[in-house]
């Protein structure tokens, strides 16, 4: 028998919307989900994260993009024609998906009250038992910031 791997890397690209009122960055780093195996139970689950820091003490709330999929959910990560279900989360327990507050999605909200780095886990998850073809799985995604 012979177990079919998929390497999979999911990347989210940023922009940061501005304003005059107040000065945000923003960063992040990848979620990295490995090797998949089509015959594995269990779902893959992989974090990463957003980093923001805002002076003036603002409201931030924080948008994922579909990346290059036509919907929320499932986002896909393509290789090519083939694609990979996954998706993006605000909770540990991957039930609340992060977009950008439309299609039952919601959207990372905070009254910062902190002029220092503030990180905020991106919880990532890829569902078992989907069979696709090995190689390497993509997708790009933007964050942006809004206060």
């Amino acid at each position: 028998m012979t177990v079919n791997r998929v390497a999979i890397v999911a990347a989210i690209v940023l922009t940061c919307a501005r304003s005059a009122a107040a000065d945000c960055t923003i960063s992040t780093t990848n979620v990295n989900f490995g090797s998949y195996n089509v015959f594995a139970v269990p779902p893959v689950d992989s974090t990463g994260s957003v980093t923001y820091r805002c002076t003036n003490h603002p409201n931030v709330t924080i948008v994922l993009s579909k990346g290059s999929s036509t919907t929320f959910s499932p986002r896909t990560l393509k290789n090519g024609s083939n694609a990979l279900n996954y998706n993006l989360y605000l909770d540990a327990a991957r039930i609340t998906v992060w977009g950008d507050g439309t299609s039952s999605t919601s959207v990372y909200s905070s009254a910062s009250v902190s002029n220092g780095n503030i990180v905020v886990t991106v919880y990532g998850r890829i569902p078992a038992a989907q069979d696709v073809s090995a190689g390497a799985y993509s997708d790009s995604l933007t964050a942006t910031i809004n206060f």
